[in-house]
């Protein structure tokens, strides 16, 4: 089965038009989806396996260079400890397979979560450049359990209470969208940077470094079933690995050229890194 085709097979019961919610099927060639309502809006699936499913036709998300330099770090192992943290916590809490990644990025939680843990997973983002790298490395290693769309999070192209689980990993808390297409009992998992995440990191940057601050977009309408915490130490050795992470920051847009220019050389750093996990139920 080609990759592309991964998707029709094993995604089209959860998925719905992004126009007019109507459920959609496959075309008769099985290279777009159609929707069931009255003007019949096709959506054709890329030769990489993804579907673009956003109404948004100026894009928006990382770009190429951004995808870049976090699959070049991420694929180093730096943060595979929180990412096992992430199996173990949805292997315990969530009931049923099937899992959306409300904001995947390059997919590297998303391909590892459904790999390890076997559920069926699809992830979203309004990254076209993200979900290509996330499609072509799923066909690539020939992931038959997860899937890719470019879609916004804050109105996901997917049936009411579809979904056992939702993370939210690094990006916007859309809890009310999170609400419509959880099942009763279902589960959303949101991670971010902790208090300390990367501080020994910024102080290469900056003079005066400051703490994280506690994210204020958490979950009020849903029950809290538990809160994690992650620390660990990374150790930068080049250059190369302190730019892609610095890439991945909210620092890197704000922050001046003269300090930027701190981390083109070759001294290591070493740095804690600390994840908040927060874990809610519907």
């Amino acid at each position: 089965m080609k990759y592309s085709e991964i998707l029709i097979d094993k995604y089209t019961d959860i998925l719905t038009c992004p126009v007019c919610q109507c459920k959609l099927e496959p075309s008769e060639n099985k290279k777009s989806l159609l929707c069931l309502g009255v003007k019949r809006h096709c959506f054709d699936i890329s030769a990489k396996g993804y579907i673009n499913l956003s109404l948004n036709h100026f894009g928006g998300g990382d770009s190429k260079d951004a995808v870049r330099s976090r699959t070049a770090f991420l694929n180093k192992g730096f943060y595979s400890p929180f990412a096992e943290e992430l199996c173990r916590l949805l292997s315990k809490y969530m009931k049923g397979d099937t899992l959306v990644d409300a904001g995947c990025g390059e997919g590297y939680y998303t391909s590892l979560i459904s790999n390890k843990c076997g559920f069926r997973t699809i992830g979203f983002d309004l990254s076209k450049a993200a979900i290509e790298s996330a499609a072509a490395h799923a066909s690539r290693e020939q992931l038959d359990s997860v899937a890719y769309s470019v879609a916004g999070i804050f109105s996901l192209p997917l049936k009411n209470e579809c979904a056992d689980g939702v993370i939210n990993l690094f990006a916007p808390c859309a809890e009310n969208e999170f609400l419509r297409v959880l099942k009763p009992g279902g589960i959303l998992l949101v991670a971010g940077a902790g208090e300390d995440h990367l501080l020994e990191f910024k102080r290469a940057i900056y003079d005066t470094p400051y703490k994280n601050e506690t994210r204020a977009d958490l979950p009020v309408k849903m029950k809290k079933l538990a809160k994690e915490k992650i620390k660990f130490e990374i150790k930068l050795d080049s250059c190369e690995d302190k730019l892609n992470l610095f890439s991945m920051t909210p620092y890197y847009y704000r922050t001046s050229k003269e300090d930027a220019e701190k981390l083109k050389n070759d001294n290591t750093v070493v740095t804690e890194v600390e994840f908040d996990i927060d874990i809610y139920e519907k």
